[in-house]
């Protein structure tokens, strides 16, 4: 099953789940009790931590909840805040870091780098925990919309557009090999 955000972020092959953390996790949930999937495959836009450049597309079974505060050692977590699908072990993914809140200071988020994660998409950490728990693969398809500084919001609306044509040929291409 092919699956999105949905508000403004939608595409004619899969099917929104909500945005952000809670959200994904409430109707994701319903959606696996009640018609469990044999794979999940999350397609949406991200930001750039600054090794991915605009329009990039990003594949990944691996995602991280870390939130702002823990970068400057103002928070800490007792929360397992990593989680993957990936069994392939040859294969080393780009974390795609989740959280509710868009990142706009370009200097803070350079250290999601030093920790593997490049990416930030609201939803992937509830996907990836909700696959976990019901036992499906699961994966994502990302398009790069903007980077992570003060114009994250500007540069998302002017090139959302151009992200979501960009994934839908990604994903219509590539559908075999992604849903493994």
């Amino acid at each position: 099953m092919i699956i999105c955000a949905g508000n403004n972020e939608n595409f004619d092959f899969a099917l929104s789940t909500g945005v952000g953390l809670i959200e994904t996790a409430m109707n994701l949930t319903r959606l696996c009790l009640f018609d469990k999937p044999e794979f999940l495959l999350f397609i949406g836009s991200a930001g750039s931590y600054g090794n991915h450049n605009i329009f990039d597309i990003v594949e990944s079974k691996t995602a991280s909840n870390i939130e702002l505060a823990f970068l400057s050692s103002d928070a800490y977590t007792p929360l397992d805040n990593v989680v993957s699908t990936n069994i392939d072990n040859t294969i080393k993914d780009v974390i795609v870091n989740s959280s509710n809140y868009i990142s706009t200071n370009a200097e803070l988020t350079k250290k999601f780098l030093s920790f593997g994660v490049g990416i930030e998409n609201m939803e992937f950490f509830s996907v990836l925990k909700i696959a976990e728990e019901f036992n499906i693969p699961a994966g994502g398809v990302f398009c790069i919309t903007n980077y992570t500084n003060q114009n994250a919001h500007e540069d998302f609306l002017k090139n959302h557009e151009k992200a979501k044509e960009l994934l839908s040929t990604h994903v219509k291409n590539r559908i075999k090999e992604l849903t493994k």
